[in-house]
Formats: C-alpha cells, sequence, structure tokens
C-alpha cells in the first residue's frame, strides 16, 4: 500500500537495490512497495547525497528519509497531524463528498485558512478519518524533445452567470500543455467552435512567447472534418491556420486517450483545483485567475509525473526552442460557396459582390476575413472584393457587358452623346429629359430613345423631337405616338412627297399675331 510507513532496514534495501542498477518496477516487485512509494524514497535519498556511484553509508541515508517522511506524524508521543486536521474534519468531508473537490484543491483551501499541514499527512488524515479511496494509475506520455509537441484539448468547467442573458451558461476551457514541461494555458470560452479554439490557441502561444513544431488536438469537429488513423480530413481554415503559424496538426487517434496523455487528464485538474468551489464576477474575471493560476500554483506544482515544477523546466530548458510567433494574429476566414446569379452578383454574408458575366451560374468559393473578399472558380481566384457590411454591396462595373455599363453607372452623359448622334434636336430632348435631381429615374425612358433612333430612323426621331420640344413635351412614350400618328398620315396621303412633312398644329397661330402696334397700346391708368 501507497500510505504503509516502512522501517529504515527496508529503505536500505531499497537503496541497496538502486545502487546496484535496480530499476524501479524490479525493486518494486522485490520488495512489495509501490512504484510511487520507491520513487519518492530514491528522489528524497538523492537530495540526501545518496547516487549509484557514492560510497556514502546508506544507514545514515535511509534514516534521514525516514525522518523527512515520518517527522511530521511520529514527534512525541501524540499525533500533531490529527491534532491539527481533526477540528477541521467536518469540512474536509464536505469539500471531498458533498462539494466533491480533489484533495489538493482542499489542501489550497486549509492553506489559505491558516492550516499548516503537509499534502501526505492530508492525505493519510482523508484515508483514515473519512475513507477516502487510494489514486489510480496514470498514463505516462513518451518522451520528447523541447519545443516539440504541445497538446490541445476542449472540457467543461461548470457554470456560470451571463449578465448578458440574464441566465446561466456552460463556461469551458481549452487547455494547451506543453508536453516536455508541462507547462500549460488555459483559455476560457462559451464555446467550443472554431473562433474559439483558434483563439485560445493563439493566446496560448502568445503566453508561452512561441510556437511548437507539432501539435496534438482531439477530433474536435472545429479542427476535424474526417476522423482517420491513416488519412484525416482537416477543416479548411484550421489547416490554414497551421500553416500561417508553421506548426504541423498531428490528431490523436479517436477514442484512445495514450495519445494525447498529456492533456488528458488536464480537463478535471483545471476543473477541480481551478474553477470548482471559486466565486467569480464573469467570463473575464476566470480568465485572468486563470492566468495566474496557471503561472503561479499549477506551472509552479510538482508535477506528478516530471517530479519537476513545470514553469521552471519551461523557462530554462524548453522556451528557447520554442517556433518564433508571427507578429499579427491570424486573420479567421470564413469559406463558403455561392452560384453566381443573373444579375452578376453572389451574396454572402447578406452583401452583394459583382463577378464577370462569363461565370454567371457557375459555382465558385468565397474566402471572407475581416478585410477582403477573395472569390475562387476551379481553384483560381477571379475576384477580389472589400470586404462589406449586412445589406451593401460591392460592385465592379467593368463586370457588366459594354452596352448594360452606362445604365448600371447611371452614366448621363454617355446617353446624352448618343442622342446627339442622331440629330441635335435629338440630343436636346435627351438633355431635357435626364435634367433635375434625379436624372437616373428616366434612364429607362433614355434607352427607349436611343432605340427609338434606331427603328424609325434619325429623320423621323429628329422630327419628333423638333415637334415634342415646341410644345414641352418630354415623354419618350408620347414621341414615339406622334411618330407613329405621322406614319400613319403618310401612309393616308400615299405620297413620297409628303414625307417627312410635320403637319402643323390644329390651333397653331402665327407668331405676327401676338404682337401689339404702338399705337393702340394703352396706358394702364386710363
Amino acid at each position: 500500500m501507497s500510505d504503509k510507513e516502512y522501517t529504515v532496514i527496508e529503505i536500505v534495501d531499497v537503496l541497496r537495490r538502486q545502487a546496484a542498477g535496480d530499476n524501479i518496477s524490479a525493486i518494486a516487485r522485490s520488495t512489495g512497495m509501490d512504484r510511487k512509494t520507491v520513487r519518492k524514497y530514491i528522489r528524497i535519498a538523492e537530495g540526501k547525497g545518496f547516487s549509484k556511484g557514492s560510497n556514502a553509508n546508506l544507514e545514515d541515508i535511509a534514516y534521514a528519509v525516514f525522518r523527512e517522511i515520518n517527522g511530521n506524524d511520529n514527534e512525541g508521543d501524540g499525533n500533531p497531524r490529527d491534532s491539527i486536521l481533526l477540528p477541521h474534519k467536518e469540512s474536509i468531508a464536505e469539500w471531498l463528498d458533498g462539494e466533491r473537490l480533489t484533495l489538493t484543491k482542499v489542501h489550497m483551501k486549509l492553506l489559505r485558512s491558516g492550516v499548516e499541514t503537509s499534502y501526505s499527512s492530508l492525505y493519510r488524515f482523508a484515508q483514515e478519518h473519512i475513507g477516502m479511496p487510494g489514486n489510480h494509475g496514470t498514463v505516462r506520455m513518451a518522451e520528447t524533445e523541447p519545443g516539440e509537441v504541445a497538446e490541445v484539448d476542449f472540457g467543461r468547467l461548470g457554470y456560470l452567470f451571463d449578465k448578458a442573458l440574464s441566465r446561466t451558461r456552460a463556461l469551458y476551457a481549452l487547455v494547451v500543455t506543453l508536453v516536455f514541461s508541462r507547462y500549460q494555458y488555459v483559455h476560457i470560452t462559451r464555446k467550443q467552435d472554431l473562433p474559439a479554439l483558434i483563439g485560445g490557441i493563439e493566446d496560448a502561444w502568445e503566453f508561452f512567447g512561441g510556437v511548437t513544431r507539432r501539435l496534438i488536438i482531439d477530433n474536435m469537429k472545429a479542427a476535424v472534418v474526417k476522423s482517420s488513423r491513416y488519412e484525416p480530413i482537416f477543416n479548411r481554415t484550421f489547416l490554414e491556420y497551421s500553416q500561417y503559424q508553421g506548426f504541423i496538426i498531428d490528431p490523436a487517434v479517436a477514442r484512445h486517450p495514450q495519445g494525447k496523455a498529456a492533456v488528458e487528464r488536464q480537463i478535471p485538474y483545471v476543473r477541480e483545483n481551478f474553477f470548482k468551489g471559486e466565486e467569480f464576477i464573469d467570463c473575464e474575471h476566470v480568465q485572468r485567475e486563470a492566468v495566474k493560476w496557471c503561472t503561479d500554483v499549477a506551472g509552479m506544482r510538482i508535477h506528478g509525473t516530471t517530479r519537476k515544477r513545470p514553469r521552471i523546466v519551461f523557462e530554462e530548458q524548453e522556451k528557447e526552442f520554442l517556433l518564433p510567433l508571427q507578429e499579427e494574429r491570424f486573420d479567421i476566414p470564413k469559406w463558403g460557396s455561392c452560384t453566381v446569379h443573373p444579375d452578376h452578383h453572389i451574396r454572402f454574408g447578406n452583401a452583394l459582390y459583382s463577378l464577370p458575366t462569363e461565370y454567371i451560374g457557375k459555382k465558385v468559393e468565397i474566402r471572407a476575413d475581416s478585410k477582403l473578399m477573395r472569390i475562387y472558380h476551379q481553384g483560381e481566384v477571379i475576384k477580389t472584393h472589400p470586404l462589406m457590411s449586412e445589406g451593401k454591396r460591392s460592385t465592379d462595373y467593368e463586370d457588366y457587358p459594354k452596352h448594360k455599363t452606362p445604365y448600371a453607372m447611371r452614366n448621363c452623359d454617355y446617353y446624352i452623346g448618343k442622342a446627339k448622334e442622331s440629330g441635335s434636336n435629338c440630343g436636346c430632348f435627351m438633355e431635357h429629359l435626364l435634367s433635375g435631381d434625379f436624372p437616373w429615374t428616366k434612364l429607362r425612358q433614355a434607352q427607349k430613345l436611343i432605340r427609338l433612333s434606331e427603328k424609325y430612323g434619325t429623320a423621323r426621331i429628329e422630327q419628333a423631337c423638333s415637334r415634342a420640344l415646341s410644345f414641352s413635351l418630354i415623354d419618350v412614350f408620347r414621341l414615339e405616338r406622334i411618330i407613329k400618328q405621322g406614319l400613319g398620315k403618310e401612309a393616308e396621303k400615299g405620297g413620297e412627297k409628303n414625307r417627312g412633312v410635320v403637319v402643323p398644329a390644329r390651333f397653331g397661330r402665327p407668331a405676327e399675331y401676338f404682337k401689339q402696334k404702338k399705337e393702340e397700346q394703352k396706358p394702364l391708368w386710363e
């Protein structure tokens, strides 16, 4: 049993076997001790001057080891451990059984309350007086090089009140652990989507000051589209992000915890020893405290596997081997696909973007970041637009056919110039038509006027425009009626000599009729 107290002679036997070259497993089998106990005795003995090639007195070293291990519980006739912890037995039991906190968390809360005791004493006290079961074994990760591998995993921490929504919401943690040093970073998030994953990893790289060469991730949907031992399919955005920062994605095999052993038990560790039993104001408060906890608590603990302090190992042995971090954070893009509409536009994010005529009806792929919209067809970039907000559009008028561009651009000068090609009267009629504060409201009529000149000829359109201008009749539909009436009268007369003659108005009078002779004018006061 790991909590059994061994004698000095038994400790000497352990040291002798270690000096003879036996490994820890062999010593444990031979002595009947737990491997953790053997490792603990050897570690303490090494601190007392023991080594394989040393000639030191093993009995003296074994006695020093015995005193260090059992000194807290065997000083004098009484038991100081029980006298310290028995007054807090109910609180310890409530924390362990009621709130289901880990023993490490209970030890931290006792120290905050001013109760000075060692973890080993608390462990034995909990087993003897509360009935806490022993620990189970853990999975050991293969040795890696400094800066080579980091492991990532998502997990639920618990629930926290959201002031914005006035309700309790789930809170998640993204844990990034460096395999070599076991130094870790905890990112707090409300979701487990792709932006949360990339944002958490980016924060972790900034926290570490660099990037590892490989990143082992669980088969989370945000990063892995298809889980496979040999041919996994990664999310396109996450793959682009890995190339941007320079690391290789290494997905763990599904339902195989040994593939990411360094981070496998970190979610429960973070939940039980950091989040549980604490009071937080909001998500930002949790994040600030998580960074402090990673630096001062988790980073400075004696790690159960390496028996070293992760933060010290990281700063002294691993940090210098990390890849350099990009100066700018990764701009997370969105990918999608659309079919080009007959109006030369696609809709993405409730905004419109134009494309050339030849792509109408074809399916294109879209990549949109915070600044640009890139449109691909068969893997080639065919158009780039600035990103528009909802309800807006980005239109390149060069994408339209040449004969439709003036109308789309509301180019009034174009139509005036085309009308002048038919004659001065037609040009003057077009200028009157497209005058005013909102000329583009008459662009349809402007197009019709150009078509009339092509249909009836420039001579007839010039005569009709002259007559319409004399009556200030600026309406293309009435203008077409004038042309048709003139053609009808020509057909009735049936002579070529009358073709093109404008029929005078029914009530027309000569200009001399409106002139008054001077002698007929009288003063107004007469």
